[in-house]
């Protein structure tokens, strides 16, 4: 048994660290032949001028020449040269000496040596946590991306071992420590003060490294199929309910504003009556052949006269 969890803890481990740590892995940079090219031409510059102006060949010239040469070599390959956004790291026997750069500098053949070449530029690292259940119990996976950029090159090489490693492995561990201290709600709708809380953690670590943590955004948060159809449902129930309520609210409105039409209309008729005739003219532009009118209206209508119907009959009436 001692055998078979022995193996599984293996496999698990061996799996973990076949994962990449980033998503998008850095990319590498074109080589740079001008440094090399500048050696060559001095290379062969020494070359020309040793057999120009050197004396005639003789065993004790020749060896001088060689050792003129080989002079030139060394101190040619002492040339190095970093661009504007790197610093390189130099120790002198083993021991810290100073950071160069940018630009071309020398070093003393031998004794110094470039270490590593550090980049200040900002960094963009994709990274996310892997399955981490969240305060009530919703198995999530949430992707992220971190900004940062190394403000002390001597610092990111002498403090930590590989600093970029560092960064995202903190990066990952403030992921889910923030996932396992908030509800999925917190992360749909207040995703911006995760984002606060996981820059904010990581910086506190890399401060002493000489590297900033500037943001850090969630791009993604991936949650099981199943709780995807009821986040749906529920999102749907509260849509509708939200529609009802505001449709609730319309109703309520227009109420009040029948309510004081009517307030008017009770005390002042003519308004009431001309109320009643735009409501009729209305209809006789829609074009109706047939108009439904109550009783009270149409017999107040007849007495007024309003349509010079009795004076039409009256009309017909003479004729005959």
């Amino acid at each position: 048994m001692a055998k078979i969890l022995n193996s599984a803890a293996n496999n698990a481990r061996t799996s973990t660290a076949a994962q990449p740590l980033v998503k998008n892995e850095r990319r590498r940079t074109k080589p740079d032949f001008t440094l090399a090219l500048l050696r060559f031409i001095i290379l062969m510059i020494t070359a020309g001028l040793i057999l120009m102006f050197g004396p005639s060949l003789q065993p004790v010239s020749v060896a001088i020449n060689c050792a003129v040469f080989l002079a030139v070599l060394l101190l040619v390959f002492c040339i190095r040269k970093v661009n504007e956004w790197d610093r390189a790291i130099v120790l002198r026997w083993g021991r810290f000496h100073k950071v160069r750069g940018p630009g071309l500098f020398f070093l003393v053949p031998l004794a110094d040596r470039v270490t590593q070449t550090v980049d200040l530029r900002i960094r963009v690292t994709d990274f996310s946590a892997q399955e981490t259940l969240t305060q009530d119990s919703v198995t999530v996976t949430v992707d992220a991306i971190c900004f940062w950029l190394v403000w002390d090159p001597q610092k990111a090489i002498l403090e930590v071992e590989d600093y970029e490693d560092a960064v995202v492995l903190s990066s990952k561990t403030a992921l889910r420590n923030a996932i396992s201290s908030h509800d999925l709600s917190t992360f749909l709708e207040r995703g911006d003060l995760i984002e606060k809380q996981i820059q904010e953690e990581v910086d506190k670590k890399t401060t002493e490294w000489g590297i900033t943590v500037q943001f850090v955004e969630i791009t993604d948060i991936q949650i099981p199929g199943e709780l995807q159809d009821s986040l749906s449902r529920v999102a749907q129930a509260e849509r509708e309910k939200k529609a009802r309520t505001l449709l609730a609210e319309a109703e309520i409105e227009i109420a009040k504003k029948l309510e004081e039409a009517v307030r008017i209309y009770a005390n002042n008729e003519p308004a009431m009556k001309l109320k009643i005739l735009s409501i009729l003219n209305e209809g006789l532009k829609a074009g109706n052949s047939m108009m439904l009118v109550p009783n009270s209206i149409a017999e107040e209508l007849k007495t007024k006269d309003i349509f010079g119907l009795e004076a039409l009959n009256e009309l017909k009436k003479k004729e005959l």
